[in-house]
């Protein structure tokens, strides 16, 4: 599904509920956040190794996997909400981290 798509079906979903009034930017901001929380707890206390050997555990990754749903769903309403493009920001902000973070020659040869 493109982004697009995703933006339409979730104008949609908000519409048929009547959820549009709620969908203010401080609400969908603050409603991001409790889920990267809930996202984060995944993790909590985990080693390194740990947190990476969740991918290999079914019922972990699929959680994990749904709060990564939701902090996406909120924030990709939020931009809609914003007139914010994302693709055009996400690639804007790369070539900015681009610029900020050049690679160390030193390491590419590694």
């Amino acid at each position: 599904m493109d982004l697009a798509a995703l933006i339409e079906k979730l104008r949609e979903f908000a519409r048929e509920r009547d959820w549009e009034r709620y969908h203010t930017p401080k609400n969908l901001a603050m409603a991001m956040s409790v889920e990267m929380a809930e996202l984060v707890e995944h993790f909590q206390w985990l080693t390194p190794e740990e947190s990476l050997a969740a991918k290999d555990n079914p019922a972990k990754i699929t959680a994990i996997g749904e709060e990564m749903a939701d902090v996406l769903l909120y924030l990709v309403r939020l931009a809609d909400v914003m007139d914010v493009d994302l693709e055009q920001v996400a690639l804007r902000k790369i070539g900015l981290n681009a610029l900020k973070y050049p690679p160390d020659p030193q390491k590419a040869k590694l």
